[in-house]
């Protein structure tokens, strides 16, 4: 019988927030312990205990009663009282820099969602300009995160006390590219090309003059060339150089989903049966990556879905391929990811309550 724990989620009102949730919610290793949920409560709801579940999120309301789950005032000696195991952080990047290492310091594990502590070099985390990078205490929090992706830090994440949760534009390519260069089969000197394109959903709940109906509607957008914040973590991640691509991020006008084209070159003429080998080899005991061999992925058959989808094309030469990878930027790309994480940290299968 597997040991249960007792989660906290920070940050529940968001999309992958409420995604997380959902999860939690209906792990089968957390069906006596729901998840304590708090955050920001203003005093009138504070006065009846905090905002219920389903006033949140009504889409969560079921016949266990999850709707009626609040979502209660944040404060320390509550998760204590509650005995909390692993936190979650479904918050902004500064709101993790400085509640991660008070989570630490109390004893707990930590998932954050957040950007604060994806990047181990400071050339990379540049990007986020955080006011306390360089300060003693962010470099000793620093060396505890481990970047959240099982497929490439299964045995590190095992006993980490804090897993820094990928980026979804980072997972969709990170994963893809991976094993082709870490087996040398790429050509870096030709550079690669991550084309990505992501629905709205992704730039958060909250509404932008690029994220509202009347802009994303029967729109297509490139954004944040050549300063994407997720390029860090391919660079590092990958283990290249910057030079050795460009990733260029879209808008797409639909809710959810990532697609990410990526375009290499080969140091020698590959097949499809060799490609194919490395990516099996790779990702072998890896449950939530799925390798189309005779198709190409596409966003509709992943979406909803706790899957990183993974295909590709030769040309004739074998020389040059075109990748295609597609994922939910809400669930691999966010929270099925840190419920992923949360698996390996206990021990537990790590496909459980994903599929």
């Amino acid at each position: 019988m597997k040991e249960t724990i007792q989660t906290a989620v920070v940050g529940v009102t968001g999309y992958a927030g409420a995604e997380l949730a959902r999860l939690l919610l209906h792990h089968p290793c957390l069906k006596s312990k729901p998840p304590v949920f708090v955050g920001r409560v203003e005093a009138k709801d504070a006065a009846r205990g905090g905002i219920p579940l389903g006033e949140i999120h009504p889409e969560l309301i079921d016949s266990k009663g999850s709707g009626a789950l609040k979502q209660e005032p944040f404060s320390w000696e509550l998760l204590k009282e509650r005995g909390v195991d692993i936190l979650f952080l479904a918050t902004p990047h500064e709101q993790s820099r400085e509640w991660v290492p008070e989570a630490l310091e109390r004893g707990m594990r930590v998932i954050d969602l957040s950007g604060a502590w994806r990047l181990t070099e400071a050339a990379n985390r540049a990007v986020y300009a955080f006011e306390d990078d360089g300060t003693e205490l962010a470099a000793a929090t620093q060396l505890h995160a481990v970047y959240g992706m099982p497929e490439l830090h299964r045995k590190q994440i095992a006993d980490a006390r804090l897993v820094a949760n990928p980026g979804c534009y980072a997972t969709s390519v990170i994963l893809p590219l991976k094993p082709l260069v870490a087996a040398g089969l790429v050509d870096l000197k030709h550079g690669i090309v991550a084309d990505s394109k992501s629905g709205v959903s992704g730039a958060g709940k909250s509404p932008t003059a690029k994220t509202h109906f009347m802009y994303a509607a029967d729109n297509l957008s490139a954004y944040g060339l050549f300063g994407h914040r997720h390029t860090g973590e391919l660079l590092e991640q990958i283990g290249i150089a910057g030079s050795d691509i460009i990733f260029t991020p879209h808008l797409l006008p639909i809710p959810r989903g990532i697609m990410s084209t990526i375009y290499v070159r080969f140091n020698d003429a590959q097949t499809r049966a060799s490609l194919m080998k490395v990516y099996r080899e790779f990702f072998a005991g890896s449950p939530m990556v799925r390798l189309f061999d005779n198709s190409l992925p596409q966003i509709q058959n992943s979406v909803r879905t706790s899957y990183a989808d993974i295909g590709f094309q030769l040309d004739a030469s074998g020389r040059r391929a075109v990748i295609v990878s597609c994922l939910d930027n809400l669930l691999k790309g966010a929270s099925s990811q840190a419920v992923q994480n949360m698996n390996v940290m206990q021990g537990w299968l790590e496909s459980e309550g994903l599929e």
